[in-house]
């Protein structure tokens, strides 16, 4: 209820690209117990910590945090230092309110700022700037009527955000997917050094499908 599921793992990568610290938190996606367990979870490291924590990952630690097998992860991926505290979280909702509301209660609780720089974007002008600021998005899952296989793996340009607009109106879905009518992941983006070359299959059931990447590297 709270988080993307699709291609979460791209994270990683995006992180290596871009040289930040990654740290994977898994959540059952149980609605009543996934908020507790990121917040007990940030409540252990956020004002910093002496236990020691590896600076680069593993072989097993990745296997340990999810890492798709066939991935190519990168040498230069590190892990978040405990001794390195937390002062604010982002988070990328642009309408969800139960979604902002839940992570703004929990960086309360632990004395941390909250920042939701998307909040209330106009939709069409999202998309639009995402592209024209060098964002390569790919739509990694579809579940709306209007939007079928041919958009699942596709990199977004005008000309398609153009066209969603379009069904968008016919079919009455939310152009940027802020109500679940699809997922993307970001490939390249201005603050990555590296894009993401993924090899994936598409899965399409008739009315709904997504992308199985079972392949990534950075190029």
């Amino acid at each position: 209820m709270m988080f993307q599921v699709p291609s979460t793992a791209l994270a990683g990568m995006q992180a290596a690209s871009a040289d930040i610290p990654w740290m994977p938190i898994s959540i059952d996606g149980d609605e009543d117990t996934e908020m507790q367990v990121l917040e007990d979870t940030l409540e252990g490291i956020v004002h910093g910590s002496q236990k020691p924590r590896s600076p680069i990952w593993s072989s097993a630690e990745l296997h340990d945090a999810c890492w798709p097998d066939g991935w190519n992860w990168p040498s230069n991926l590190r892990r978040l230092r405990a001794s390195a505290p937390i002062d604010a979280l982002v988070v990328g909702a642009i309408r969800s309110d139960y979604q902002k509301t839940r992570i703004e209660q929990m960086c309360e609780r632990l004395g941390v700022k909250s920042f939701t720089p998307l909040w209330h974007h106009e939709g069409t002008t999202h998309m639009h700037d995402l592209v024209s600021h060098g964002h390569e998005v790919m739509l990694t899952s579809v579940s709306t009527e209007g939007l079928g296989k041919e958009w699942l793996g596709r990199i977004l340009t005008d000309q398609d955000i153009e066209e969603l607009e379009s069904l968008a109106e016919v079919y009455r879905f939310n152009i940027d997917g802020e109500g679940g009518e699809f997922e993307t992941a970001v490939m390249d983006a201005p603050w990555m050094k590296s894009p993401i070359k993924t090899q994936h299959t598409v899965h399409w059931t008739g009315r709904r499908g997504w992308v199985d990447i079972w392949g990534a590297e950075l190029v």
